[in-house]
């Protein structure tokens, strides 16, 4: 069981905290690239716990910075994006994108005192349509994850940001428990409504599989598989990777290039951000190409607003109940009712409230994923803590080179022994381009 103060250990995430510094010593995918037009309007982003903005000057770089200005404290988004920097309306003030002052007008020149001073500013980088921040204070920030689906060029990647008003850690466990696919999203599925060779088969005929867990050098591992024909296995293979990343199976192990981001905005809310080929298998159907019921599109976002909170925000949310079909679900039409694979997870997670409380769970070996995660999370928080042990992955990007996930049906004897083979026929994307 995961005690009450183990619980606030791996929820908490502002300056200060465990898991807060632990998160800081990673970059951190923040905003689409979109959301920053040069020199246009400064937007409000909310990462661990602290209240930043976010902005692109004239020239195309990007800064993020406290919110705060280092003279009076006057919030710099109402700050005018202005040649070379932002000016806070206030006294007049200049900040460059690194947070240095440039310009202190309402002082005569002799009194100005501009090279002392300077906003805090955080390092950032765009890769794969996204703004990355670094909020640690290493004087050299660590290499970028060479996390596979984040390399490809920025057209081939499907990008997708949605908030959820949870905790972080409970959005995550939801991508690496892997029996609740059988009911959460194909509970109403029947084996008689999926093709013999749709893998899809072996999940609703056998919605209980069997677990295997391990520690790996990138975070944790697990293997659920049932029985296949002619003796073969059907697999699936995911990962937990250091400090939020999640790459789950639905989907062809040989081309599924993905990777899922649960980014922190504070304790009570956390941004999805999705990685994915575009040219990757999608999720399988049922006969006839009928999607499975309750698998729509995309979901509908409310327009995006300026508050700290306002950004990526589902249509179907807590305040009407997620557009429940309450007939369909009595019907077995559908069976949570609710549209939309990603929004049964959020209306999961977000009931559970805005901070798990563990004291009241029950695990089971199902969890094991779950509890194997939760303790190699708060080992690398106190290592960091106690000793400054440097967190996995912060000096090894090539360590996600080793990390795929997705599904497939092997005769391999072990778990292991069939991830390393498929492993072995994976097709990377980036080489078909060269080619």
């Amino acid at each position: 069981m995961t005690t009450a103060s183990e619980g606030q250990e791996l929820t908490r995430v502002g300056p200060g905290t465990p898991m807060g510094e632990l998160m800081r010593q990673y970059w951190l995918p923040a905003l689409k690239s979109s959301e920053l037009v040069a020199g246009g309007d400064p937007v409000r982003l909310m990462l661990l716990g602290e209240k930043l903005i976010a902005f692109r000057d004239r020239s195309g770089r990007v800064g993020v910075m406290d919110h705060r200005c280092p003279h009076r404290c006057a919030s710099l988004f109402y700050g005018r994006n202005e040649d070379g920097g932002i000016r806070c309306v206030y006294h007049g003030w200049k900040f460059a994108t690194d947070g240095q002052c440039l310009e202190m007008p309402n002082l005569p020149p002799e009194q100005e005192f501009s090279a002392k001073v300077k906003a805090r500013a955080y390092r950032a980088v765009e890769r794969a349509g996204a703004v990355w921040v670094y909020m640690g204070a290493r004087d050299a920030a660590p290499p970028m994850p060479e996390i596979e689906a984040t390399l490809l060029p920025e057209t081939d990647v499907a990008l997708n940001f949605t908030q959820r008003e949870c905790n972080w850690l409970q959005a995550l466990e939801g991508d690496i428990d892997t029996s609740h696919f059988s009911w959460l999203h194909v509970g109403s599925v029947k084996p008689d409504q999926v093709d013999a060779d749709n893998w899809l088969q072996y999940q609703v005929s056998n919605r209980a599989p069997e677990y295997q867990v391990s520690d790996t050098d990138w975070g944790t591992m697990y293997c659920a598989y049932r029985p296949a024909e002619h003796g073969a296995t059907y697999w699936r293979f995911a990962h937990f990777a250091f400090p939020f990343w999640t790459f789950i199976p639905q989907g062809d192990f040989v081309d599924r290039v993905i990777a899922r981001a649960w980014v922190p905005m504070d304790d009570t809310h956390v941004m999805f951000v999705g990685f994915s080929w575009k040219q990757a298998s999608r999720t399988a159907v049922l006969k006839g190409g009928s999607q499975i019921p309750g698998s729509t599109p995309l979901p509908e976002y409310q327009p995006n607003s300026t508050d700290w909170f306002g950004r990526w925000r589902p249509v179907q949310n807590a305040s009407n109940d997620y557009l429940i079909d309450h007939e369909a679900q009595r019907n077995d039409v559908i069976y949570t009712g609710i549209t939309h694979i990603a929004m049964q997870d959020q209306a999961i997670t977000e009931s559970m409230g805005p901070v798990v409380d563990h004291t009241y769970e029950h695990l089971a070996p199902s969890d094991q994923m779950i509890t194997r995660t939760r303790r190699r999370l708060l080992i690398a928080a106190r290592g960091l803590r106690d000793k400054g042990v440097v967190p996995p992955n912060v000096e090894t990007p090539e360590i996600f080179q080793r990390v795929r996930s997705g599904e497939c049906v092997l005769t391999a004897a072990d778990w292991q022994a069939a991830y390393a083979q498929r492993l072995r026929e994976v097709v990377h994307p980036e080489l078909l381009a060269a080619e």
